[in-house]
């Protein structure tokens, strides 16, 4: 499938949604703020740290912030700046993960960056230098349009103190002698990209590309998922942040496909009840990132200087080490490391030994062969939502 093809696609799905869309108005929370804060569309949860509010990354930035949440919808998200009235409320915007950037991109919602005004982007990851894994990720027909921020590879949490081992496969997952104990995500993406990886790496299934897959592909992985489903292999299709985190803590289940935030976050709560670890699976993972884009309506409102300000704290070590010390998201430039040792009086004692720790592991999780980047458009969307709705029914 050509770009045009995929653009034309993505665009039309998301457009199904315009006259919803073109009603939603103004999103709660939004202001055309008056003076020279930056208005930003993002995640409130994610894509700030330093304080509870968004002050430290305004000082760090040197600017002021007027933040809006948004959900954790890609359709949302491009019906809004596409066809809604996005690009006259917010100046930048953050993504919900792969493809979005393309559909906006295309129909000139979002624009090209200059990343020379961003003093950081030398420090860039090289995956993301042209030619690299990620290049793709930030780039539209050549050209860079967003600024990466966080990444990771989703992976498995599971009670290393209940279980007496460390898995390293998906399989672990689908031995009886969990049964009941087991937990996915309430998501087709991720988890049919994972489970997709699985059963393609160990020859049960064959799949060309567990991030986009053939209806045939689909309907295998879920009628494999259906099948340990009525056996009673699954305590819960879990939905929501506390969610994910409650069914671990609580030693409901002992393994679960979730965000690593949920396992750093379970394990806490935990306490000396259970040790909750989030595992490299052999077979490979679904690797995603999150960005910073600048709208077409804050280029033109001229608030380009305020969107690279912002944009070179997301690549500064500043950011990076917060992020890996909270929530344990990859951090997108390097120098971490250094960082760390260099500022060590401003983070907890003993902090920088499990932060590395944290990061030469997912370094471990980012390597494996059969990784699978994050897709929210596949091509035969409709198969995936009707082949899930089938699973959930089961």
């Amino acid at each position: 499938m050509n770009q045009s093809e995929w653009t034309r696609r993505a665009f039309m799905y998301t457009a199904a949604g315009a006259g919803a869309a073109a009603t939603l108005g103004r999103i709660p929370g939004a202001s055309a703020a008056e003076g020279d804060a930056l208005r930003v569309w993002a995640n409130p949860g994610v894509h700030k740290v330093g304080a509870k509010d968004w002050s430290a990354m305004a000082s760090q930035a040197g600017i002021e912030i007027a933040a809006t949440a948004k959900s954790a919808r890609a359709d949302e998200s491009i019906q809004k700046m596409v066809v809604g009235d996005g690009n006259k409320l917010f100046d930048a915007i953050t993504d919900n993960g792969g493809g979005m950037e393309d559909a906006m991109a295309s129909q000139k919602a979002i624009v090209p960056i200059d990343t020379s005004r961003i003093p950081n982007w030398k420090n860039i990851l090289p995956v993301y230098n042209e030619g690299g894994l990620a290049a793709h990720t930030i780039r539209f027909e050549g050209k860079v349009y967003s600024t990466p921020m966080i990444s990771n590879a989703d992976s498995m949490a599971y009670d290393f103190k209940a279980l007496g081992f460390h898995p390293d496969s998906w399989g672990v997952m689908f031995d009886s002698q969990f049964k009941g104990r087991v937990a996915l995500q309430n998501d087709f993406g991720p988890t049919l990209t994972n489970m997709g990886i699985y059963l393609k790496e160990s020859g049960k299934i064959d799949i060309e590309n567990p991030s986009n897959m053939k209806p045939k592909e689909v309907q295998a992985v879920c009628e494999f998922l259906i099948d340990w489903k009525k056996k009673g292999q699954f305590r819960t299709f879990w939905d929501g942040f506390q969610n994910g985190v409650g069914i671990l803590a609580s030693g409901e289940v002992l393994m679960s496909s979730c965000w690593e935030p949920i396992q750093i976050v379970a394990n806490r709560k935990a306490g000396d009840a259970a040790d909750i670890r989030y595992g490299t699976m052999k077979e490979g993972h679904q690797t995603w990132n999150n960005m910073i884009m600048l709208t077409k309506g804050g280029l033109e409102r001229g608030m380009d200087a305020q969107y690279y300000n912002l944009a070179n704290v997301y690549l500064s070590p500043w950011f990076g080490s917060r992020t890996l010390a909270g929530l344990g998201f990859a951090p997108q430039m390097t120098g971490v490391d250094a960082y760390l040792k260099a500022n060590a009086k401003d983070f907890p004692e003993g902090t920088e030994a499990r932060v590395l720790d944290i990061l030469t592991r997912k370094n471990a999780r980012f390597a494996v062969k059969g990784n699978a980047w994050q897709n929210v458009f596949p091509t035969h969307i409709r198969d995936y939502q009707d082949w899930w709705a089938r699973l959930q029914a089961a």
